[in-house]
């Protein structure tokens, strides 16, 4: 029931519409009294909603010892699942917080192992730093940073570089030259070749990394620096909810990065005008976002 309530609600157009209509077409192997029956019932049960990422790994460091962590998520495990009645909840609270504690040691190690962690499991100055970055892909915009390869006095080129970080495609999307100036292309190019290797070296470990594309850094450049909406969509060709989301979520990581003024002041007073710059009509009064 889970999967046909979220097939459902895709109706409409993503992240605007509160009502979706659909329109179904029976069909020799459709059950429609099945249908009727998963309209009205309730989601499936999610065995376990935890997963463990370097975001939340940072952020719990941040408060706690390794140790403590370990015994937090065992906890909060085995309490979802007595809460919820399951049987036999002792043997599969084991197994499965063995796997959750080996992923979190994985990730603790790799941490260690770049210099975010100390030995003893204490934030490292750039672990803490990190920590702030409540984002899909903390180390590889920490690891920027580190670098040095962000655009950190330009707010429209900011926001471009940080939506490839955002975009949820696998391939890359049309690219309009009209819209592509060659200073972007050469700070993209940087920041990939820059990111590279620390890329392969989490592939290595056995951690999914982001393929960074150019074509939504284009895409938000353009919004960014005052192209019209309706050229941009049709140039694109992103669906005008899918642009909507991509530009909440870039101006979402630079809320992350407007927070570290303690560490890089001129970054942060940057991802601010970036914010200003792409949360604007029709976007801003669409979703009621707030600066």
């Amino acid at each position: 029931s889970t999967e046909f309530h979220q097939m459902t609600g895709r109706a409409g157009r993503r992240g605007m519409d509160n009502i979706g209509f659909a329109m179904v077409l029976p069909g020799k192997f459709m059950d429609i009294r099945l249908i009727a029956k998963l309209i009205s019932s309730p989601p499936s049960d999610i065995v376990s909603q935890i997963r463990i990422n370097f975001s939340m790994v940072l952020n719990l460091l941040f408060s706690y010892s390794p140790d403590q962590i370990e015994e937090l998520l065992k906890k909060s495990f085995a309490t979802y699942l007595i809460t919820k009645g399951k049987k036999s909840a002792g043997k599969f609270i084991a197994n499965s917080y063995n796997y959750l504690s080996k992923d979190f040691i994985g990730h603790l190690n790799f941490l260690k192992e770049t210099g975010y962690v100390k030995s003893n499991g204490e934030l490292t100055a750039d672990g803490k730093w990190a920590s702030k970055l409540r984002v899909d892909q903390p180390l590889l915009i920490a690891e920027g940073f580190r670098l040095g390869v962000f655009p950190e006095s330009n707010p429209a080129f900011l926001a471009a570089i940080i939506a490839s970080f955002v975009d949820e495609r696998e391939t890359e999307g049309r690219i309009d030259k009209e819209f592509m100036p060659k200073s972007l292309l050469s700070i993209f190019l940087k920041v990939k070749k820059a990111l590279k290797p620390f890329s392969k070296l989490m592939v290595t470990k056995g951690f999914e990394t982001k393929t960074l594309f150019l074509s939504p850094a284009v895409t938000i450049h353009a919004w960014a620096t005052g192209q019209p909406w309706e050229k941009i969509v049709s140039a694109s060709e992103i669906a005008e909810g899918n642009l909507a989301m991509l530009i909440l979520r870039t101006a979402d990581n630079l809320r992350h990065i407007r927070a570290l003024k303690q560490f890089f002041p001129k970054a942060s007073e940057t991802a601010k005008k970036s914010i200003e710059l792409i949360v604007k009509e029709p976007v801003a009064n669409d979703y009621n976002v707030d600066l």
